[in-house]
């Protein structure tokens, strides 16, 4: 591909997002928000500490409002590169099932986070760890140590519950909740969200990202590689390696089983790959996908083409969303992420459109 063609594509880029303020088009049709909450019950909420050093927070996501310890929901998840320390999945891969909302966080916050669950847990049932089993908590996290003082630890139960309390169909993206201090390619990441209607099935798939991954030079938009004429406008900017992270949650109201579910988890990673992402040595690159039909008829495997396209298009553009939806922030140590509207408005002001 020579250069004069990568130039003519980035110019076709840049006026797309001069005139409409979008990048990359959705490939299908979005649901009605284009959210994760598209899938009906489900809810998102946020807690979010932004303090000099301290910039962090927790996202909670409710799968429903129901007793998800006595119903509950069908789970998959999808281990793409496992530099991580979550908490939950072991039995979730063994049983396929989800029995408490889902708390993202960061790294060292995970214990706090498995307690809130299982204190929440136990408010609904009084007898768990007695004559009932224990729980399940699942906790997925990122390392926001860049912008963040980690070693802080400030994320409390209080904090958590907070997210938990506060969630509802609409919710905020970009740098709030867990998404506060992440990083993406370089510039400030956090939470992003998209849906797709797959009328093959005539259900919903949405998506949230907790997106903390990614290198500058390989961040592609649309097909255009634009780290490297983004590089060059931003020469201070300290560096990150497809290292630090991603989470992926899908919600559908299609009526699938675990296995399904864990088919549909794994296309996260093409939706990543558009982006320009490896699932680098370091990352911790996780998928967890879940149905809210507690005891679903599966269709046909066959019958799953929609919602594997779908998985792998709300994955890449709930990305996209994360990235120009976050707000640039300075934290720990004076570390600073911009944000990637502001890149894009620079590198449209010198490049010849």
């Amino acid at each position: 591909m020579n250069e004069d063609y990568q130039q003519a594509r980035l110019r076709l880029l840049l006026q797309r997002w001069q005139q409409q303020g979008t990048l990359a088009m959705p490939r299908y049709a979005t649901g009605p928000g284009n959210r994760l909450s598209d899938v009906a019950g489900v809810k998102v909420g946020h807690s979010t500490l932004a303090d000099g050093d301290i910039q962090t927070g927790v996202t909670a996501i409710l799968p429903s409002g129901g007793n998800l310890f006595t119903h509950p929901l069908p789970c998959g998840v999808a281990v793409l590169n496992g530099f991580a320390k979550p908490a939950g999945l072991v039995q979730i891969a063994e049983l396929g099932r989800l029995q408490t909302p889902i708390l993202l966080g960061n790294t060292l916050s995970v214990g706090t986070l498995f307690t809130t669950l299982a204190r929440h847990a136990i408010e609904h049932n009084p007898e768990l760890g007695r004559t009932l089993p224990t729980v399940n908590p699942l906790v997925l996290e990122c390392n926001d140590g860049w912008l963040n003082n980690i070693q802080a630890m400030a994320v409390t139960e209080a904090l958590a519950r907070q997210a938990l309390d506060h969630a509802g169909q609409d919710f905020a993206r970009g740098s709030v909740g867990a998404g506060r201090g992440m990083s993406c390619f370089g510039l400030k990441g956090g939470i992003g969200t998209a849906s797709r209607f797959c009328p093959q099935l005539q259900a919903t798939l949405g998506v949230l990202v907790l997106a903390n991954f990614g290198t500058l030079s390989s961040l592609t938009l649309d097909g255009v590689q634009v780290g490297p004429a983004i590089e060059p406008l931003l020469p201070g900017l300290a560096p990150q390696v497809d290292a630090g992270s991603v989470i992926i949650v899908m919600a559908t109201d299609a009526p699938l089983d675990s296995r399904q579910l864990v088919r549909i988890a794994k296309r996260a990673g093409a939706g990543l790959g558009r982006l320009g992402s490896y699932w680098g040595h370091g990352s911790g690159d996780i998928a967890a996908a879940f149905s809210t039909c507690q005891q679903p008829d599966p269709p046909e495997d066959s019958l799953l083409e929609s919602l594997l396209a779908a998985a792998a298009d709300a994955t890449e553009h709930a990305v996209l969303d994360a990235l120009l939806t976050a707000e640039p922030v300075s934290g720990f140590r004076g570390h600073y992420r911009p944000s990637l509207r502001q890149v894009l408005d620079r590198l449209a002001a010198n490049v010849n459109l």
